[in-house]
C-alpha cells in the first residue's frame, strides 16, 4: 500500500456487466461479494477509508478478458493479489502516458 507523498494507490474497479465473469474466473470467488451491487458498496467504503487516511487513490478499470490474458502471460492465478498487481501496473502505465 502506497503511503509516501506523491505515490498513488490503484484500486481495481470492475464493470457491472462483467461481474459474473470475474466471479467465474477468480479462484477466490468465495471472498468476493456475491453481487456487483454489494461489491460497489464495499468498494466505495474502501475508497473513502483510504482517502480519509490521506492516501491518493485512483480507480482502475478492469476488463476481465484483459485481466485473464495478463494473468495467463505471467502464469498467475486470478485472485486478489493478481488483481491488485494488474491494477497497479495498469495505473503506472496510464500515469506514464501508455495504455
Amino acid at each position: 500500500m502506497a503511503t509516501k507523498k506523491g505515490q498513488v494507490f490503484a484500486v481495481a474497479w470492475y464493470r457491472k456487466e462483467q461481474w459474473d465473469d470475474l466471479l467465474r474466473v477468480s479462484e477466490d470467488r468465495d471472498k468476493l461479494e456475491a453481487t456487483y451491487e454489494e461489491w460497489l458498496i464495499e468498494g466505495r467504503k474502501i475508497l473513502k477509508r483510504l482517502r480519509r487516511a490521506g492516501m491518493e487513490v485512483r480507480t482502475v478499470d478492469v476488463d476481465v478478458e484483459n485481466l485473464v490474458r495478463w494473468c495467463q502471460e505471467r502464469e498467475l492465478r486470478i485472485n486478489g493479489q493478481s488483481r491488485a498487481s494488474y491494477a497497479a501496473e495498469k495505473l503506472e502505465k496510464l500515469m506514464k502516458g501508455h495504455d
